[in-house]
């Protein structure tokens, strides 16, 4: 299964909800970067996403974008392959 890296902050719903639709995908471990306890991370993720908001998700190498995203991915019947990559 891919690495899943996922940029979030504490009180996040959004996080919260992609979070979910990962472990019923089978996701047991997420690597969470708290950019709201660690402020130079934020600004490499905006870097790295050209975003602000959280979340911000990367299947292995995939940046894949916010939680609408990965919603929109399983939609499409996407997010299993990438997942499986």
């Amino acid at each position: 299964m891919a690495k899943v890296l996922m940029y979030s902050t504490a009180v996040c719903p959004f996080c919260v909800r992609a979070e979910q639709l990962l472990t019923r995908k089978g996701v047991t471990e997420i690597e969470k970067v708290r950019v709201d306890l660690e402020p130079a991370r934020r600004e490499e993720m905006m870097q790295k996403t050209g975003r602000r908001t959280v979340p911000q998700i990367y299947i292995g190498d995939t940046h894949v974008g916010g939680c609408d995203d990965l919603y929109e991915l399983e939609h499409q019947g996407k997010l299993d392959s990438l997942l499986a990559a």
